[in-house]
């Protein structure tokens, strides 16, 4: 079989003013390519606009979808909240990194200037974008089995109560300590690729 229709991707959807750049997405992509798997990830520079970042990340989906690929769904912090909204449209598997749960609550504070964190590029997140992130909330969980969530209780930015009660049913890690980058993000990656089905499931 041709190996574009069977072997499974990635799609990693970063987190608020992150990016590509970010350390979890290069390491992912450095143990991908360790294991042959380069050509399997996909990390786009996400819009400021949820709406937009959510067409985005639908198009590159129907692209792949369309084509007979399996894709597994990557969200750190805002990008978790967007894919739990294309997890459940398309029903995929999703791995969730200290994922914003109520995201149009969580970002209030972080209206006005921003800019992104790799490019310095500044733009403007508006009462605009909190509506459209409303339109994006999931408020219960179609097949929590198809979620892993990860978190960590240190995290400074993010209540990791409201995920764990959120993604109750699903598999769930939660550590002690850490913060919201996620120390042990190296610690899961050949588990993650595992659970896209890119590796051998191993306990």
């Amino acid at each position: 079989m041709d190996r574009a229709l069977s072997s499974p991707s990635i799609l990693y959807l970063h987190g608020f003013t992150s990016g590509p750049q970010s350390r979890k997405v290069q390491a992912l992509a450095a143990r991908m390519a360790e294991r042959g798997l380069a050509d399997r990830l996909v990390c786009p520079q996400l819009p400021a606009s949820p709406a937009a970042a959510i067409a985005l990340a639908d198009a590159i989906l129907a692209q792949k979808l369309g084509a007979g690929e399996t894709v597994t769904l990557v969200g750190s912090s805002l990008g978790g909240y967007y894919a739990t909204w294309l997890a459940e449209k398309h029903g995929l598997k999703a791995v969730l990194v200290n994922p914003a749960v109520v995201a149009a609550i969580e970002l209030e504070r972080y209206l006005g200037p921003q800019s992104w964190l790799y490019s310095g590029e500044p733009f403007e997140f508006t009462r605009r974008h909190i509506e459209e992130l409303r339109a994006l909330e999931v408020p219960h969980l179609a097949d929590p089995a198809r979620y892993w969530l990860l978190v960590e209780e240190g995290d400074e930015t993010l209540d990791y109560r409201q995920a764990v009660r959120h993604y109750a049913g699903a598999r769930q890690t939660v550590l002690p300590g850490g913060d919201h980058s996620f120390t042990r993000w190296d610690d899961h990656l050949d588990r993650i690729l595992a659970f896209a089905g890119q590796l051998p499931d191993r306990p």
